[in-house]
C-alpha cells in the first residue's frame, strides 16, 4: 500500500473499467499509441526534410501521407466522441505521454 494515497478522481482518469466503455476505452487506447507513432514519424520526417536526405518526391509523398493520416484520425476520434486531449494519457509523476503541442 502506497504511503500516499492518490484521489480517487486521479485514479479514475487514469484507468476506466466501465464495461459500458470498453470499446471506447480500447479505441482511445489504440489511437493514443498511433497518435504518438504519428508525432514520432512527424518528428522524423521534419529532421530528414531539414538535413536534405529526402528527394522533392519524397518530401511530398510524406507529407501528403501525414496529413492523410492526420484527417483518418480526426474521423475516429470523432466518431468515438474524443477530443486530441483525450489521447495524451496521464503518466502519473512522469507527466502526460504526449507532448503538449
Amino acid at each position: 500500500m502506497s504511503e500516499h494515497p492518490e484521489p480517487a478522481e486521479t485514479l479514475r482518469r487514469r484507468l476506466d473499467l466501465e464495461p459500458d466503455t470498453v470499446e471506447r476505452d480500447l479505441i482511445k487506447l489504440v489511437l493514443t499509441v498511433v497518435e504518438l507513432l504519428r508525432q514520432l514519424m512527424e518528428r522524423q520526417a521534419l529532421r530528414r526534410v531539414d538535413e536534405g536526405d529526402l528527394s522533392e518526391d519524397q518530401e511530398e509523398r510524406i507529407g501528403l501521407t501525414l496529413m492523410l493520416l492526420d484527417d483518418r484520425m480526426t474521423e475516429l476520434r470523432d466518431r468515438y466522441g474524443l477530443r486530441p486531449e483525450d489521447l495524451n494519457l496521464d503518466l502519473g509523476p512522469l507527466g502526460p505521454l504526449l507532448p503538449r503541442e
